[in-house]
């Protein structure tokens, strides 16, 4: 075979094939040591053929069927995996991490609706578009779950970017008509025929689609949340992204809110906003009986570590979530800018440690495969991205565990133990460690290129 193996490809070039150590899940680890579902191979390739996964195996075997001149990039030391999956993020607000000193309610006011109302600017939109599938891209990000600004056309930016550049999003504007400032407020009537309008021109094409986005209950009034369900029945392959139980003052203006609903959780039940395409950023303070609505819909809880540390709203509660007798589909996400940090690798390690304070563990094979297989599986999206399967997207991440001084002195302790090398990338790594990332086989993202 006459092909070209590169182990620095230029950005954005197509490759037929990537070879390193792969790595992929078929299922949910149990526990450390738990390798059932892992497809590991220390030499092995991923082909790729338009863009979708054709075999993965060992390089001896996948590469002699590859066409003259293929090209090949080559990744001898580094960890090749499905792309990672943001379930939670918020595209506005790109400037406004790393706000200093508020809680959830008067961050928003203070610096979030600030910044959002510069969304109404299409350039600023498209700028902001273009800087925030390059960060994500950076840190291995190939799929997300965002929400715009209440402007129509901040989804259309993000979208059109990512079709753009071949990259799959979930995105919505968002439906905000109370309790926000007046050039934030749309009306339950303008938000349905905006959304509707955005539905028919984004969800489904290529690889975007849509997720109707009523920020919160606080912000939304009966009206508009009746809205956002009649979408939902009126699109069921749509979507739903919200926020719920994040923050204590939150949930005390819910309840006066909705006086005649038995928790926040059912505030949106009555609504039809729980079920199966529903993502629930944060779900903190939540009681046994929301616990159980989440549950018996099939809805998901989205766990926001860094976020959550950082504007000190609490300790999410993996265990109580997972209780087998009513358990609640969970993810994993940033929830930039409240979060503070885009890559998935921190988002991991603080979820590791927000874990350990509720008294468990989060070993390596688990959070790795939330970012990848895992997320997908909340989004009903296993059979396209996620894991390194054929007729998958061709959507991949190179992992380098000595892409630091620190990382790479810890690793000479290490050797072949893979567990310990996925803890120290989750532990020490970011988007440093991220060497490249793969959109439908194009390189989309290289370390320093």
């Amino acid at each position: 075979m006459d092909a070209i193996d590169r182990t620095a490809a230029v950005g954005g070039s197509r490759v037929d094939a990537v070879r390193g150590r792969i790595l992929s899940f078929t299922r949910r680890p149990e526990g450390p040591g738990d390798h059932a579902g892992l497809l590991h191979i220390q030499d092995g390739a991923v082909r790729i053929v338009d863009g979708r996964i054709a075999a993965v195996g060992e390089a001896s075997t996948i590469l002699p069927t590859l066409p003259p001149g293929a090209v090949i990039d080559h990744h001898p030391d580094a960890i090749v995996t499905a792309g990672f999956i943001d379930t939670h993020i918020h595209f506005p607000q790109t400037q406004v991490i790393a706000s200093y000193g508020t809680q959830l309610l008067d961050w928003l006011e203070r610096y979030t609706f600030v910044e959002e109302q510069r969304f109404a600017d299409a350039g600023h939109a498209a700028r902001t578009a273009r800087f925030f599938l390059d960060e994500l891209l950076r840190n291995g990000t190939t799929t997300a779950v965002v929400y715009g600004s209440v402007h129509p056309g901040s989804a259309d930016a993000l979208f059109a970017e990512a079709e753009r550049r071949g990259a799959g999003m979930i995105a919505g504007k968002v439906m905000m008509d109370r309790h926000a400032p007046d050039a934030l407020r749309d009306r339950a009537d303008t938000a349905y025929a905006d959304s509707k309008a955005l539905i028919e021109r984004w969800h489904g094409r290529g690889r975007q689609r849509y997720a109707v986005t009523p920020r919160f209950a606080i912000t939304s009034t009966e009206a508009q949340l009746e809205a956002a369900g009649a979408l939902l029945r009126e699109h069921p392959g749509v979507h739903m992204q919200t926020h719920l139980s994040e923050n204590p003052d939150e949930i005390a203006t819910v309840r006066r809110l909705f006086p005649d609903d038995a928790s926040y959780t059912a505030v949106y039940d009555r609504f039809g906003l729980l079920g199966p395409r529903s993502l629930f950023g944060h779900c903190i303070h939540l009681d046994e009986a929301e616990m159980r609505l989440l549950s018996e819909s099939g809805s998901v809880a989205s766990l926001c570590p860094t976020s959550n540390l950082f504007m000190g709203s609490g300790l999410f509660d993996l265990e109580r979530l997972e209780d087998p007798a009513r358990p609640v589909r969970t993810a994993l996400a940033t929830d930039v800018g409240g979060g503070t940090s885009y890559s998935m690798l921190r988002t991991a390690a603080e979820a590791y440690k927000v874990i350990q304070l509720r008294g468990r563990n989060l070993p390596a094979l688990r959070a790795l495969h939330w970012l990848t297989l895992g997320n997908a599986e909340a989004l009903g999206l296993a059979d396209e991205i996620g894991s390194l399967a054929p007729g998958r997207y061709a959507d991949l991440v190179v992992l380098d565990a000595r892409a630091t001084p620190a990382m790479a002195h810890r690793m000479e302790t290490i050797g072949d133990r893979l567990e310990d090398e996925l803890f120290v990338l989750l532990t020490l790594g970011d988007d440093r460690a991220v060497a490249a990332t793969y959109l439908q086989g194009t390189r989309a993202h290289s370390r320093g290129g």
